[in-house]
């Protein structure tokens, strides 16, 4: 049985992650795999400080080993961790499910997405390769790509497992080391993907998992002995990350928060529009970073899309999201749905109107009674200068506007701080990829939304933050580039007059 709130329970047949309960031991489970113990308690700030510490140590003696082994035999090992993760999809999803709140469905997809990603760096992982460069007289320069040394991920909470595997892999693949942090609402999971790569083979130490919030975040940007830190939140906490990170001049990768604009226009197939707004607004609860909560709907159609997006909306089943039918669970935390819900009241303060949902919701089981949910809110009546439409509420609420020309619906879709993604549905081939090439963001998605396959790059623009998650690209971000010159012939008496 599932009860919100409470700890996780054991499921048949796989790991039991450690005790965690989300509302009073977030700093809890440090995961030492050279001796393979976990740690229980809230340490001190020395403790705390020597915990992070010897996950770098214990990372660092790690990736010497890693980092000289062939991209080959990484690659052997990663397609193993791989497997175990496809063969045990069902339990880890139900274990997601239990960490995240969302339903089940979608925690089977993300964990798909999370072995795809493994193969995927493994694929690459033996073809890293640098440049041979001809010189004059017979010399030559050639370029390594080389590993960076011990890589920092911290994780957020919408995606535990699959950003937990986002960062890792790619890092891997380089022959990179990984000091891993999860969320503390969401702290299981990542430990599970620590057992998984030490099963499939990697050396003692190579992916660790260390526990905490800000505190920990801190100790691991400020160590010297890190090359390199992934974050994925929020963009006060990007700048905070990369500010600590300078100091040290650590590379730095920040995918950070969205506003994202999602246009329609009138010639669209109306049906995928609606299905697309859904999909840009609802999935997880609404807590995705890059969802396309600015919805910008041309005006001729405005009337039958607000219509059958309500409709659509109505019918969304809210409850126990470990049942199949469920296609949406709780949102993480009482505090956070508090926030959302005070995101549609002071909408309503400014003149937005409700026409469906935004309100606290108590399912029908029993067992749910107090759970963190909530019915997915549409707003009408919406302008670019309220707060809902200006600010990240990282709900299931859709705020949705009329537009009349492409040039203003371009204009006002770009008017933000944010930049990770967009999308637009239109029949008009030209006007897709003319509208694609002008909205300043990282993704742009064509007749569809929240599609991210792992071959795909994934990072955004302006204050969404920089670098890139997924693709090939991705190689850049976890390796670095050595020239080395070779002399064939004698060096010149330059200082013989």
């Amino acid at each position: 049985d599932y009860t919100p709130g409470q700890a996780p329970t054991p499921l048949e047949g796989y790991l039991q992650p450690p005790t965690y309960h989300p509302e009073t031991s977030p700093s809890i489970a440090h995961k030492d795999l050279r001796h393979g113990t976990t740690q229980g308690g809230a340490p001190t700030q020395t403790g705390r400080s020597q915990e992070v510490d010897q996950a770098i140590q214990s990372a660092h003696t790690a990736y010497l080993k890693w980092s000289k082994m062939a991209g080959m035999e990484r690659a052997r090992v990663m397609l193993e961790a791989a497997r175990i993760i496809r063969e045990r999809r069902d339990n880890i999803a139900k274990l997601e499910v239990i960490n995240n709140g969302k339903s089940i469905t979608e925690a089977r997809v993300d964990i798909d997405v999370s072995w795809q990603t493994l193969e995927y760096y493994a694929g690459i992982a033996g073809t890293l390769a640098g440049q041979h460069i001809q010189l004059p007289g017979g010399s030559f320069a050639y370029t390594r790509r080389e590993a960076l040394g011990v890589c920092v991920g911290i994780g957020a909470w919408n995606y535990p497992f699959q950003i937990a595997c986002w960062k890792s892999a790619p890092a891997l693949a380089c022959g990179n080391a990984m000091v891993f942090k999860p969320s503390p609402f969401t702290a299981v999971t990542a430990v599970i993907l620590a057992e998984i790569y030490k099963e499939a083979g990697v050396p003692d130490g190579l992916f660790n998992v260390v526990q905490g919030g800000a505190e920990t975040g801190t100790l691991l940007c400020n160590h010297p002995g890190v090359a390199k830190v992934s974050f994925t939140g929020s963009v006060p906490t990007g700048k905070k990350i990369m500010e600590m990170s300078a100091k040290t001049v650590k590379q730095v990768t920040l995918e950070l928060g969205g506003k994202s604009p999602l246009i329609i226009f009138k010639d669209c197939e109306l049906e995928n529009a609606v299905r697309g707004a859904l999909m840009a607004n609802f999935l997880t609860q609404g807590e995705v970073c890059c969802n396309g909560t600015r919805v910008y709907v041309q005006r001729e159609i405005m009337p039958v899309f607000l219509e059958e997006v309500v409709k659509r909306t109505k019918a969304i089943r809210i409850g126990d999201p470990l049942l199949e039918n469920t296609r949406m669970g709780a949102l993480i935390t009482r505090q956070h749905l508090d926030k959302v819900l005070g995101f549609i009241s002071q909408a309503k303060k400014e003149g937005a109107m409700v026409l469906c949902g935004g309100e606290a919701f108590t399912p029908i089981e029993p067992k749910l009674k107090g759970g963190y949910y909530m019915s997915p809110c549409v707003l009408d009546n919406c302008t670019d200068d309220m707060t809902c439409v200006k600010e990240e509420i990282f709900g299931p609420v859709m705020s949705v506007m009329p537009f009349d020309t492409e040039e203003e619906v371009l204009k006002r879709a770009n008017n933000t701080t944010f930049g990770l993604a967009s999308g637009v549905f239109t029949r008009d081939i030209s006007r897709a990829h003319r509208v694609a090439e002008n909205l300043q963001a990282g993704t742009c998605f064509i007749n569809n939304y929240n599609i991210s396959p792992v071959e795909v790059p994934f990072g955004g623009y302006k204050q969404s933050g920089f670098g890139r998650e997924n693709g090939q690209v991705t190689i850049e971000y976890y390796s670095q580039l050595k020239t080395v010159v070779v002399e064939m012939g004698d060096v010149d008496d330059y200082f013989n007059c």
